[in-house]
């Protein structure tokens, strides 16, 4: 997790670094409906290669939005959560998803 000497001063700009990757917002979203596998997020989220994911999950985990559990099982087993601080950005996606549905329907409404 970062050291509040190394976030920027500007709120937005925090926020912006956390989760400015479109990828890392996807994994929110998904994630907003509960505990996944890395199978499950791979599909739910669409066109992410395995390694990027695999990257923002990690920095998303040094970040402390997202929990890692391993289980002890053969195959390995590991399943992917929201942390609360994590959780709190449900307010975010929300938001951005109300924006985007607003544009959309500006959008038509201008192409009718």
């Amino acid at each position: 997790m970062p050291t509040l000497e190394q976030l920027p001063a500007c709120p937005v700009e925090v926020t912006l670094t956390l989760i400015s990757d479109k990828w890392k917002m996807l994994i929110v979203r998904d994630l907003l409906d509960g505990t996944k596998r890395f199978g499950e997020l791979r599909r739910s989220i669409g066109n992410i290669s395995q390694k990027v994911l695999t990257s923002n999950l990690r920095q998303m985990e040094e970040d402390g939005l997202v929990n890692r559990k391993v289980y002890a099982e053969v195959p390995p087993r590991v399943e992917y959560s929201l942390t609360e601080t994590g959780r709190s950005l449900k307010l975010v996606v929300d938001a951005m998803w109300q924006w985007g549905e607003q544009y959309k329907e500006r959008l038509a409404a201008e192409l009718d």
